[in-house]
């Protein structure tokens, strides 16, 4: 049995949970609040971070190294590819949406208008809201630039690296931070990787307090 210890609109955990929806794995799904640094969960990860992966008593943190080894371990259907080039464009985008974009974009807006309600940290900072709604703009614009010469994000073929731009853009969909008519490239990406059946557990989340808008779980959005 999988148990993965997440918390339910962190791009790292959903990242990680469209990796294992993907390849079939079956995980039981801990709600972890992270925030409250409970002994238990730093015993699980002293990085006080989610997602934890544990498997038959083994524990595995930080998502892309989680992602790596279930790559590894279930190569099929491959989200990583074999060639070295190919293998980097994905590494890169990876990195881009879980370092650039998270700190331009997602920090500023999911965990301002979310998170620090949730946590009990206080009230949005409007300026770092005002930052993350300019610059989600960039990176939609950098998004179709790659979209209008690949059919998917690092290439021909679907790759972790479009789970991790689809990890940060739902989570931000759920708090209708993303204006799709900027691109129609870009929203038909999303909606060609929504429809995907590994994507239905987080289309079917629900954070008390924040309910999803409409079209969050439309496929037809």
């Amino acid at each position: 049995m999988l148990r993965l210890y997440h918390s339910a609109l962190s791009p790292f955990c959903r990242k990680v949970r469209l990796c294992l929806a993907e390849k079939r794995l079956e995980a039981e799904l801990v709600e972890e609040k992270y925030w409250e640094k409970s002994s238990d969960f730093a015993r699980r990860n002293p990085a006080g971070k989610v997602p934890i992966l544990r498997i038959e008593g083994k524990v595995f943190t930080e998502s892309m190294a989680i992602c790596e080894y279930l790559e590894d371990l279930h190569p099929d259907p491959e989200l990583i590819p074999k060639a070295p080039e190919e293998r980097y464009e994905v590494r890169r985008l990876v990195g881009w949406f879980d370092d650039k974009f998270h700190q331009e974009v997602t920090s500023k807006l999911l965990y301002e208008r979310v998170i620090k309600k949730i946590s009990g940290q206080g009230f949005p900072d409007s300026k770092n809201v005002k930052e993350g709604a300019r610059s989600i703009k960039f990176h939609i614009s950098y998004m179709e630039w790659l979209l209008e010469r690949r059919r998917w994000l690092a290439g021909e073929d679907m790759s972790l690296a479009d789970f991790a731009a689809a990890a940060h853009f739902s989570a931000l969909d759920y708090i209708s931070d993303v204006d799709w008519t900027r691109s129609h490239v870009v929203k038909d990406w999303y909606a060609k990787i929504k429809s995907r059946p590994a994507f239905r557990s987080i289309l079917a989340d629900q954070v008390s307090g924040f309910p999803p808008p409409l079209h969050y779980n439309d496929l037809d959005f």
